[in-house]
Parts: C-alpha cells; sequence; structure tokens
C-alpha cells in the first residue's frame, strides 16, 4: 500500500523535493519530487551536453540513497553525529519517496536551518561552537561533500534551548568526476578544507545581509512545525 502524503502539507520544500512528515513515523520525513519540477525539467534546465545524459542522473532520490550506501559503507556509525540516517525508498501516492531521519528538536518541533537561526540570532557563541565542532568533524573524516550550504544544515535544540549539535541533511557525495574517497589523502584533505573554508564564507555572507526586512529567498524556511497538531490543521 501507498503511503499517502497529498492530503498533507510539505514542511519543507527545495529546489527539487518536497519533504514531509512520515505519517506512519514522526521521527522520519520522506522526500518526494516537486510535482511542478520533474526529472524531465531538471535535465532540460542544465543544458547541453547534460540532456544527453539519462533521466536517472537527475534523480536527487536516486543519487542520495547511493551516495548514503557509501558513506556508511565507509564509515559506519560514528557518521551519524552530524549526518542524517538514510532509510531507503517507500511508495507514495506522489511517487517513490526517500525516507530520512527527521531531525527533531527536543520539544518535539522540527529542528531549523542553520540559515534561519543566524539570521534570527546572529552568530551566539553556542552557535560559534556548534559550527566549530561541525567543521572539526568534517575535517577530521574527509567528508565527501558539495558546498555545506546553510539551508541544508540544521541546528538541533536541547530542552533548554541550547545547541545540541548540527546535522548535515543534504549536499552530500562527491562532485568531481573521480569520487573523492578515491583521490590521495592530501587532496582528501585539501578538498575538505575548501568546503570548511565556504562554509564559514557563507556564514560571514548571511550575517552580513541581518537587518534587511526579508529573509533571502525561501530555502531554509519551514513551513510548519512538524508536531502532530500542525498536521491535523494541513490535512
Amino acid at each position: 500500500m501507498a503511503v499517502t502524503l497529498s492530503s498533507q502539507a510539505p514542511f519543507a520544500r527545495g529546489g527539487n523535493r518536497l519533504c514531509f512528515v512520515d505519517p506512519t513515523d514522526s521521527g522520519r520525513c520522506i522526500k518526494v519530487r516537486r510535482p511542478d519540477f520533474t526529472v524531465a525539467d531538471r535535465r532540460r534546465k542544465k543544458g547541453f551536453p547534460k540532456t544527453l545524459l539519462p533521466l536517472s542522473r537527475f534523480d536527487d532520490n536516486r543519487e542520495e540513497r547511493q551516495v548514503m550506501v557509501a558513506l556508511q559503507r565507509r564509515y559506519g556509525e560514528p557518521l551519524y553525529r552530524h549526518v542524517s540516517r538514510c532509510f531507503g525508498f517507500v511508495r507514495t501516492d506522489m511517487g517513490p519517496g526517500l525516507v530520512s531521519e527527521l531531525i527533531r528538536d527536543d520539544d518535539g518541533g522540527v529542528a531549523q536551518t542553520l540559515k534561519k537561526t543566524l539570521w534570527d540570532e546572529g552568530m551566539t557563541e553556542a552557535c560559534r561552537q556548534a559550527v566549530e565542532a561541525l567543521a572539526g568533524f568534517w575535517l577530521a573524516m574527509r567528508m565527501p561533500s558539495r558546498d555545506l550550504l546553510l539551508h541544508n544544515i540544521v541546528v538541533q535544540r536541547a530542552g533548554d534551548g541550547g545547541i545540541r549539535r548540527l546535522v548535515v541533511i543534504d549536499g552530500l557525495g562527491s562532485t568531481g568526476l573521480i569520487p573523492m574517497l578515491l583521490l590521495p589523502v592530501a587532496l582528501q584533505r585539501g578538498k575538505t578544507q575548501r568546503k570548511v573554508a565556504n562554509l564559514h564564507q557563507r556564514i560571514q555572507a548571511l550575517l552580513a545581509q541581518r537587518g534587511q526586512p526579508d529573509f533571502p529567498g525561501y530555502h531554509g524556511l519551514l513551513l510548519h512545525d512538524g508536531r502532530a497538531e500542525a498536521l491535523g490543521r494541513n490535512q
């Protein structure tokens, strides 16, 4: 039986996918393709020569699942200190859905993104320490990733409102033709250092925009907090 998602509102929207609370498990989310932006649309947007590639190469869910299987094989349980878990595919009424760990705060709400947290609060000392912990983890693990975008990192809060940890929920995997984990260690380290440096630059760029009336873009904004009462209102 397919999982029904179309009767509820997504709690987040990305460029290519919608994220729903799994109606069978509140600790998981299901990512499906946006119905208004198909895999064919994404391939067409990339332009030539990428339009010659098969459609499967533009399926975010398929790519993410393959990356997570490879990372789990390499790193094992330590991976999940700062990366959300992936549980595989389910059939939904909106197409194939990829099931992932839904990072929630201790009060039950869906964790806010680092982008929204920085926009609202600035770089507090607790946030600075959390960013440094994530950066140190990334460097120590030589984690293969695309750019660490602020809306792909969530801030998990403890019951007292303090920051428990930062968790990367998207953007993992190698960007080059040769998988990063096959490169010499020195090159792996250099690539990872550049990703971490880019993260710090993105943070500074966002902080420089604070004070403007509007949040920059829709990426990084929750559409609802994922609690049962919110889900009930949206059904």
